[in-house]
């Protein structure tokens, strides 16, 4: 994961913050606190996150394309423009089945 952000004070296309890569899911890390990061991520065909429980929470934004999150064994079957939170402590993960883009944002603070 690249961990410099991007530069402050100008205007991006969102969709085109990061690239596909053949066989690859790709982050860039867009802003990174020590409260939480956003970060856009691409996700080459029938690529994807692995079932995981993070113990913060999350927003997860389809900003290109299709994907299906599952959080505690329920799908959610998201497009572009959609969004979803990923609560903390729940098992999930994420897929597509044709290339896909999203921003999720983490929220660390709350769980002093």
């Amino acid at each position: 994961m690249n961990h410099k952000e991007l530069e402050k004070s100008k205007v991006y296309i969102t969709s085109q913050i990061v690239e596909y890569i053949p066989n690859s899911v790709v982050s860039k890390t867009i802003l990174e606190k020590l409260t939480g990061t956003i970060s856009a991520l691409s996700f080459d065909d029938k690529e994807g996150l692995p079932e995981k429980i993070s113990p913060f929470d999350a927003v997860a934004q389809i900003i290109e394309g299709k994907a299906e999150i599952m959080i505690d064994g329920a799908s959610y079957f998201m497009e572009e423009g959609e969004c979803i939170i990923i609560p903390a402590h729940k098992s999930h993960s994420i897929k597509g089945n044709k290339r896909f883009k999203m921003i999720v944002t983490i929220i660390k603070s709350g769980y002093e």
